[in-house]
């Protein structure tokens, strides 16, 4: 459907190239071969460059739903599609590898200014995992906008919402969490959906990625909407009228009686919000602790979530964190410890949800308000980064950290396949990139 919609924009900008006698080349579809066939380091850099633009992409179309664009995101990302066709050296291409990170810094704040405007400023937010009884809807994804729209069709119809994935930190939004039929969080991360969503009772509605072949259990009851979609999946189209997801869910019924869930710790509550409006209104407080020893650490643990083996990573190291650090986290990888109940220091929780994976952009300002206040760069902070990467998304945020020249950062649960053993060796010179190795190894090396 993408590809067909390309098509249809190309020949509205240049109609008469179609049937040209005399081509020129210049609109002709590139063959994506001869990246994957091209010199090694090559193919590296135009991979890291190809999956970035197209995590810049994704959160520039999210702010361009609510009517905000820029302009500099827009030409470099014509710009970066330019120079996948080109013939260039590494020593050209990295330049514009590297700026592919600056411009998804201005490209998620944007998208966090697209949705504070539009939503209020999130604020922290317990959310059950309880499911009650009758008729229900889940929503999953990433499109917080399509979200506010099924809230509204379903107000005064007996249907409760459910987020579930990266939809959670919605509860957060004051112009979301008013309905009082956002109920709470189902489920976990993208890649626990066929076993979670079987044979359950309610719709379920995907907006945006992570959406994997439905079982036959609940494919009669999965809808898509936005720029996913799936054979045999009712789409909603850009009319985004939700009537076939309220009248499946209808008729479903939902279940007989309430049903608490569980995290995969066995926590029966999430709290999310901690946006970097919240942290950076309680800098002062931040500042003390830290300078009065209360608080030793900070760790960023977030980043994608998947099913490889070794992503428990992830439960261990936060579980072995000491009791006077703070874990900063976000992303659909928090999944894997945010019903951990680690207590708080000074009134702050231990872990702190701060929202999306594009709410990196949050975690970035607060970093460096955080390094203005210490009269100190970012990497001399007492603050670690912990990530886990799956895709397009992962590797534009990789980049805007590597933009904003941060080092020591821990990546896993493998490095990226693409990368050639020398960009990934310029990385490591440059930048002191470290795969993850052992939960109580890493800690010991990250506090000294």
């Amino acid at each position: 459907m993408m590809i067909e919609r390309v098509e249809e924009e190309k020949n509205r900008i240049a109609p008469g190239c179609g049937t040209c006698v005399a081509k020129c080349g210049n609109t002709d579809n590139y063959a994506m071969e001869q990246i994957w066939n091209a010199d090694e380091d090559i193919r590296s850099l135009k991979s890291l460059l190809l999956f970035g633009i197209r995590g810049v992409a994704a959160y520039a179309y999210h702010a361009m739903v609510l009517g905000y664009q820029s302009e500099e995101v827009n030409f470099f990302l014509y710009k970066a599609l330019a120079t996948l066709s080109m013939d260039l050296g590494m020593e050209e291409l990295l330049p514009v590898v590297l700026e592919t990170g600056k411009v998804n810094l201005t490209c998620m704040e944007l998208l966090d200014r697209a949705n504070t405007e539009t939503y209020g400023i999130p604020k922290p937010t317990e959310v059950s995992l309880k499911v009650e009884k009758g008729p229900f809807i889940v929503v999953t994804g990433h499109d917080l906008r399509d979200l506010k729209l099924l809230l509204e069709q379903t107000e005064g119809k007996g249907i409760n919402i459910y987020t579930h994935g990266e939809m959670l930190p919605a509860h957060a939004y004051p112009e979301l969490k008013k309905y009082g039929h956002l109920k709470g969080n189902f489920g976990t991360a993208w890649q626990n959906q066929q076993k979670e969503f079987a044979g359950l009772p309610g719709a379920i509605l995907f907006t945006t990625n992570c959406l994997m072949p439905p079982k036959e259990s609940y494919a009669d009851r999965v809808f898509s909407t936005e720029v996913v979609s799936y054979p045999g999946v009712v789409h909603v189209d850009d009319g985004k009228d939700f009537t076939p997801v309220i009248e499946k869910a209808l008729e479903l019924g939902g279940f007989e009686e309430d049903r608490q869930y569980k995290g995969i710790n066995g926590g029966e509550k999430l709290t999310t919000g901690f946006g970097h409006g919240t942290i950076l209104q309680a800098a002062d407080q931040i500042v003390d602790a830290v300078k009065a020893g209360a608080i030793r650490h900070f760790f960023l643990v977030g980043g994608c979530d998947g099913a490889r083996k070794g992503r428990n990573y992830y439960t261990e190291f936060v579980k072995q964190t000491p009791a006077d650090t703070i874990i900063l986290t976000l992303a659909c990888g928090k999944y894997r410890f945010n019903d951990l109940d680690l207590g708080s220091i000074g009134g702050f929780p231990r872990i702190m949800d701060m929202g999306q994976c594009n709410d990196a952009y949050g975690a970035i300002k607060v970093a460096v308000a955080l390094a203005e206040a210490f009269d100190c760069g970012v990497n001399e902070l007492p603050l670690s980064m912990v990530l886990s990467w799956y895709e397009q998304k992962a590797v534009c945020i990789l980049l805007t950290l590597l933009h904003l020249g941060i080092k020591n950062i821990y990546l896993g649960p493998s490095l990226p396949a693409f990368l050639s053993p020398n960009v990934l060796q310029y990385l490591v010179e440059n930048y002191q990139i470290s795969p993850i190795g052992d939960p109580k190894e890493d800690l010991e090396k990250m506090l000294g």
